[in-house]
């Protein structure tokens, strides 16, 4: 499993502009087979930050996905973050 975790900077009189503008994303990730979560969520204290996190059955998949990430105005936005995936071993459900 691949987890995609982190957040991104963007202005934060821009942030609902580009959320609402990820809707589309979000949705096409929630539908491939290979993603298990897709998620971007605006942060509760910080204006401008937007809290990624992805869940993805294979490297394989995500990057399948992925592409060559964001493009357009959507990349234009973005000033900064910090993005990481994570490779898992295991897992347990605690709910």
């Amino acid at each position: 499993m691949i987890i995609v975790c982190g957040h991104l900077e963007v202005d934060p009189d821009r942030r609902a502009d580009y959320l609402e503008r990820s809707a589309d994303v979000v949705r096409q990730g929630r539908a491939d087979d290979g993603c298990l979560e897709f998620s971007m969520s605006a942060d509760l204290l910080e204006p401008g930050r937007i809290v990624v996190l992805e869940r993805w059955r294979s490297r394989e998949a995500v990057e399948a996905f992925r592409g060559d990430g964001p493009e357009g105005e959507q990349a234009t936005d973005i000033r900064g973050g910090d993005v990481r995936e994570y490779d898992v071993a295991d897992e347990r459900p605690l709910m």
